[in-house]
């Protein structure tokens, strides 16, 4: 009697215990407890917010640091610069807002909000090159203009590796996108330096000259961009 009683014991859970666990499970399940972890969505939302963050700061800062030497030099071709800067900083925004809503297709949105805001950049730009051609004005502090153009490579650079870093490691097509734009506008900036020697060497007209290369070189991030957004698709 006591060794059936030992071997029920021992091989048979009691029913109370088998429901306990089995509804211990199910809750988990349903509700989908995750021990203590954060969601993954709110994860991604949240590195994706800081990322869109921290990249707009630095972009931020660096077109402040430009406009005050825009204002003393006159270049256009920094003038371009800065206002693709200022765009850049600015599609910040949506994709902020597309972070914070957790929605596949508020990103995707704000990726086209990126490449209209690259392309409408690239239209001012163009403009105030053409502008200067015709009527061509004289650039002075070619010193501080050379250092502009510097600042505005670190600032783009930092933001590139911040945001295409961000944008692979959280799957965004939107952030990578951001990334590749911005590490184009470094290159971009180092035009702007290329503009200060050749105006030091007596050639004036070289910054709307530049002006206008930075502009299709835009074009063409425009392109690229709109290329990588396009081809994203919304996640399930």
């Amino acid at each position: 009697m006591s060794a059936h009683a030992h071997e029920a014991g021992g091989q048979h859970p009691h029913p109370q215990d088998h429901d306990h666990a089995h509804g211990h499970r199910h809750a988990h399940g349903g509700h989908g407890h995750s021990h203590g972890l954060v969601h993954e969505s709110i994860k991604r939302s949240r590195e994706g917010l800081a990322a869109v963050g921290l990249a707009l700061l630095i972009l931020g800062i660096t077109a402040v640091a430009q406009f005050a030497v825009f204002v003393t030099t006159d270049s256009v071709a920094l003038l371009a610069d800065l206002i693709h800067n200022f765009g850049d900083a600015a599609t910040a925004i949506p994709l902020g807002i597309a972070f914070a809503l957790r929605s596949a297709r508020a990103e995707r949105w704000a990726g086209l909000a990126v490449v209209a805001a690259i392309f409408i950049s690239a239209c001012v730009a163009g403009y105030e090159a053409i502008s200067r051609v015709i009527d061509p004005q004289p650039v002075h502090h070619l010193g501080a203009l050379a250092l502009a153009g510097a600042l505005g490579f670190a600032g783009n650079w930092l933001a590139a590796l911040i945001r295409s870093r961000a944008g692979r490691r959280l799957t965004s097509p939107a952030l990578i996108a951001d990334g590749a734009h911005a590490r184009a506008d470094a290159y971009v900036s180092l035009a702007v330096i290329a503009s200060a020697i050749v105006v030091a060497l007596g050639a004036p007209v070289a910054d709307p000259l530049i002006g206008l290369a930075i502009t299709l070189v835009i074009l063409r991030i425009t392109w690229d961009s709109w290329r990588t957004v396009r081809d994203d698709r919304p996640h399930a």
